[in-house]
């Protein structure tokens, strides 16, 4: 199973997109300051890291110079609340493989992970199709029966969510969480606004509503 590092001292950060990484399918682990992250990821197992800049102790920056001083060649993917141009210049000369600057869109940063690892495993299946309604994840394209459908990055990103696990039911906190990346609201309808635009679009048999739980694609 595929292992990614995130390292983080902000504990709903890390609580976020491990939520988030565990629903694609991957396994990860978590180091709150730069010295661990910097260790954890120097043992040989890790297939991607998830980095931000301000650590207590050995910031980001730091940490990966040195891990590319070892030969670490792993890809990083650099978060930070700093907004300058400079700091991603800095973050990329470094030797950083993406850099994400917060606030940030979780289907964003999922993508870029998926993007990150398919370069250094070669992979070339970036394609879900179920039924008539297939998603090119490479290209962000839709197509329902071949036709193409015109799709908001916000619309993509919960496709993708139906589609890769269709049958399963996906609740609104969940879906908040993946696409959003908000904690759970029980007065916010924006999940249920979204799944109306979904199926205006790509045809409204396909997602079936479970009654005090959430959605399904059928």
């Amino acid at each position: 199973m595929t292992r990614i590092l995130i390292v983080d001292d902000e504990p709903h950060i890390v609580s976020m997109v491990t939520r988030a990484l565990s629903a694609e399918g991957y396994e990860t682990t978590a180091c709150e300051d730069g010295a661990a992250g910097l260790e954890r990821a120097s043992r040989g197992d890790i297939d991607l890291v998830i980095l931000d800049v301000g650590l207590p102790g050995m910031d980001g920056f730091e940490v990966l110079r040195r891990l590319r001083g070892d030969g670490q060649s792993l890809p990083v993917i650099m978060l930070t609340a700093r907004s300058s141009a400079r700091d991603a210049v800095d973050g990329l000369d470094a030797g950083a493989s993406d850099y994400v600057p917060k606030p940030f869109s979780l289907a964003e940063l999922m993508a870029r992970v998926r993007s990150r690892l398919r370069e250094r495993t070669g992979a070339i299946t970036m394609v879900l199709s179920r039924g008539d309604v297939t998603l090119d994840l490479l290209a962000r394209r839709c197509t329902v029966a071949g036709h193409d459908i015109d799709l908001s990055a916000r619309e993509f990103a919960l496709a993708e969510q139906f589609l890769r696990h269709a049958g399963e039911v996906l609740t609104r906190e969940t879906l908040l969480s993946r696409i959003w990346g908000l904690d759970f609201d029980p007065g916010s309808n924006v999940v249920d606004v979204y799944v109306r635009y979904l199926r205006a679009k790509l045809g409204a048999d396909h997602i079936a509503t479970v009654r005090g739980e959430g959605y399904r694609w059928e």
